[in-house]
């Protein structure tokens, strides 16, 4: 129970890096709410699985999700360059976060 709540703290957190741009894009108390909103609930629930996991590997894996999936949103969404050493940064990413749960 405390990864599937640390997995989806971090897809939140995606969606909290994506209400980042909706506040750059849009500017209006919706965005902030969003981004807000999905923040805590990733917070919430990062705390959540910390009573489990350890802080180093819980915060670790959080910070790989969010950052591997709003590069991928980025792309797919957003039009972002999708050079081969990007695509190979971010697989770096995948694979030190799936190496910290093998390895706990």
């Amino acid at each position: 129970m405390y990864w599937t709540a640390l997995i989806i703290a971090g897809l939140f957190e995606m969606l909290g890096v994506l209400g980042i741009n909706f506040i750059n894009k849009y500017k209006n108390w919706q965005s902030v709410a969003f981004m807000i909103i999905m923040f805590s609930i990733s917070f919430v629930l990062l705390s959540y699985s910390m009573n489990e996991i350890t802080m180093s590997v819980a915060y670790a894996i959080w910070t790989g999700i969010g950052a591997a999936g709003s590069a991928i949103m980025g792309i797919i969404f957003f039009k972002e360059p999708a050079t081969r050493l990007r695509i190979l940064f971010i697989f770096c990413i995948i694979s030190a976060t799936i190496g910290l749960k093998l390895i706990t």
